[in-house]
């Protein structure tokens, strides 16, 4: 029934290390793909790559490092599922424009729809797992709604729209960077 899977190799590039086509692989956090915006944190890749050679994998995972005040981008709903894990420090998640607290081992469940968002409180960076079913790039569907909520922590659009290009227009892009030495 099943076939025997092999393992992938890791390619290395100037942002850390991603698998390179299927199978099954070991990825340390510290040595992982990974980058810094200075508008949204910084983000380590685990899983679900969109990258040439990379495989198209049904779950993306990755961790979000904020700094205190910083979101880890605007306000928003996806046409999937997601799940959040704070890792470490905490964190404000604005919910259906509501604000709730999170801090070292909360979860928050979103269910395909929910608008949300994250920002980095306390004095310390706030590590957030997230995952999410990986759906291909035709199919996907993300709005980008105002939210007065969110915007009083500078995470919302001034117009809504569903286009990414249009919502992050005139924000610097992520560079990479490794963000291993936070784990």
């Amino acid at each position: 029934m099943f076939r025997k899977v092999e393992q992938a190799r890791l390619r290395t590039s100037e942002a850390g290390l991603s698998p390179e086509g299927d199978g099954w692989y070991v990825l340390n956090v510290a040595e992982a793909q990974s980058g810094i915006s200075p508008n949204f944190g910084g983000r380590v890749s685990l899983a679900g790559f969109r990258e040439e050679d990379s495989p198209e994998q049904e779950l993306a995972v990755n961790i979000r490092l904020l700094q205190p005040g910083q979101p880890n981008a605007y306000y928003h709903r996806e046409n999937v599922d997601e799940a959040f894990l704070v890792l470490k420090g905490e964190c404000l998640a604005i919910v259906e424009d509501q604000e709730v607290r999170l801090r070292k081992g909360d979860f928050l469940w979103a269910p395909c729809g929910t608008g949300h968002i994250f920002v980095g409180t306390g004095e310390r960076p706030c590590a957030i797992l997230m995952m999410s079913r990986r759906i291909p790039e035709d199919d996907e569907v993300i709005e980008y709604p105002v939210s007065e909520v969110a915007a009083r922590h500078g995470a919302s659009v001034s117009r809504a729209t569903t286009s990414v290009e249009e919502a992050y227009a005139g924000t610097r892009k992520r560079v990479p960077k490794s963000l291993g030495e936070l784990f």
